[in-house]
């Protein structure tokens, strides 16, 4: 019997960027970084590191190139427990991620490294633009639902998927204003979603 499938960003649904962030970050220069804002959306305004020169931006971008920043990720509190709800509740799981293509693999060590029952990842690559990168793949996999934490990439997904929104860390997050419409649905975090969509209590 064929699972009905959920489809599942990664960076900042199942795994934390903004360690990989500083750990990039370490690697590039040789310096911890210490948290500034645990609220922040985005890892720059988190770890508190202002504008950056070229030279540097090209030192630290340098490190994102390796697939072993990729594959070793923490998962986000919670993440792997709203999984495993959602495997044995029936579904069939599918990482949708704005990687690129030659870090897939990566990405899917990582996840099953984790102990998510995730064994399959599609990366799409990453565009600005009217339309979501992901569109295309959420199109041709026909998940019941799709949960992201970037408004911008619930654009052109087709319209009888569930489009689920994580907010996740508020300060300086885009998902503000008229396009929240595009979500369905809004959630703190992927186990907020779980229970949602199982129709469990809420927890705490």
């Amino acid at each position: 019997m064929t699972r009905p499938i959920l489809a599942l960003d990664a960076d900042g649904v199942l795994v934390d960027l903004h360690v990989g962030y500083a750990r990039a970050w370490q690697a590039a220069f040789g310096e911890r970084l210490v948290e500034h804002d645990p609220q922040a959306y985005w890892p720059m305004d988190r770890w508190g590191v202002g504008p950056i020169d070229a030279e540097r931006r090209l030192q630290l971008r340098a490190q994102f190139e390796r697939p072993e920043l990729w594959a070793s990720l923490p998962a986000i509190e919670g993440a792997v427990d709203a999984c495993h709800r959602l495997f044995d509740a029936g579904y069939e799981l599918v990482c949708v991620t704005a990687l690129e293509s030659r870090f897939q693999r990566a990405r899917l060590d990582n996840l099953k490294a984790l102990g998510f029952p995730i064994r399959r990842v599609i990366a799409t690559g990453h565009v600005e633009g009217e339309r979501s990168p992901k569109a295309d793949a959420i199109a041709a996999l026909r998940p019941v639902a799709f949960v992201d934490d970037y408004i911008a990439y619930l654009r052109g997904v087709p319209t009888e998927v569930h489009t689920a929104l994580v907010l996740r860390a508020p300060n300086g997050s885009p998902n503000v204003g008229e396009e929240l419409k595009l979500a369905r649905s809004v959630h703190q975090d992927l186990a907020d979603f779980a229970d949602h969509w199982l129709g469990t209590p809420a927890r705490g």
